[in-house]
């Protein structure tokens, strides 16, 4: 049984979580009601800064023809296959380096430059390398993707409590075994903490590629919006990949509090 006291601070949590998402959807309702108004009094331009009302009716009339939903599966479609291949040899790579400590210390310095180094500038290289098609996209997503993933898990490996590997190592485990039981069990927290980072950019890099060689996704929306002054379709794109953005990072949420209850 919990004591009162607990009751009540189990309580006022629970208040303050609904009322913080009261004030987060009076701030939505507050944007989109300042926009609606703003456009519908000419104070801006709807033509250029679109509104509310005319996204809503882009959004309807592209879903009813049935365009939009394809759109939407290409961008998510590329965005997972980057996200679990940039993930998985993000974490592949930050093992390897783990165990190869001259490895590690070889790459360091490349690992430093590649982080620094613009993905945008390297996108049109892989196109010209991989061509013009879907491969294209995935593989910039990967290259946003992955030298972040890296460092992150590696740093995390190398931080784990040293006093625990040497209890392993006194009872005759090898590394294989400090791996599995300690420095992967230890750095879930840390895993799951760059996976969030990494699914967001594993959509910018996706959206990057698209808007380069795409001829759908909502990142050749933007970019074809742009060019025939639909803009319309680029504020709705735009709204569609932030809806997505949070929808992908809410599922990250619930893995990690899957392995939160697993771990506990």
């Amino acid at each position: 049984m919990t004591s009162q006291a607990q009751h009540d601070f189990m309580k006022h949590q629970h208040q303050q979580k609904i009322w913080i998402s009261i004030y987060q959807l009076l701030i939505l309702i507050s944007f989109l009601g300042i926009w609606e108004l703003a456009a519908n009094m000419k104070w801006i331009d709807p033509f250029i800064f679109s509104s509310p009302t005319r996204v809503v009716t882009t959004f309807v009339d592209m879903l009813l023809k049935g365009s939009l939903l394809n759109h939407i599966g290409i961008t998510l479609y590329e965005t997972l296959v980057s996200f679990t291949l940039g993930s998985f040899l993000g974490i592949l790579i930050a093992i390897i380096l783990w165990w190869c400590e001259k490895v590690a210390k070889t790459l360091e310095p490349y690992l430093i430059v590649l982080n620094s180094l613009p993905k945008t500038a390297l996108a049109p290289i892989i196109i010209v390398w991989l061509g013009n098609t879907t491969k294209s996209i995935i593989f910039t997503a990967i290259s946003v993707s992955i030298i972040v993933t890296i460092i992150n898990v590696y740093y995390g490996f190398s931080q784990v409590d040293v006093e625990k590997i040497k209890l392993i190592r006194t009872f005759g485990g090898q590394k294989g075994a400090i791996l599995s039981k300690v420095v992967i069990p230890a750095n879930y927290a840390n895993i799951i903490s760059t996976m969030k980072v990494n699914i967001g950019l594993s959509l910018i890099g996706v959206i990057i590629g698209e808007f380069l060689v795409a001829r759908a996704g909502l990142g050749y929306l933007i970019v074809y919006g742009s060019q025939i002054f639909k803009l319309d379709w680029v504020m709705m794109s735009l709204i569609i990949l932030g809806i997505l953005a949070t929808v992908l990072y809410e599922v990250i949420l619930l893995i990690e509090k899957k392995v939160q209850k697993i771990g506990g």
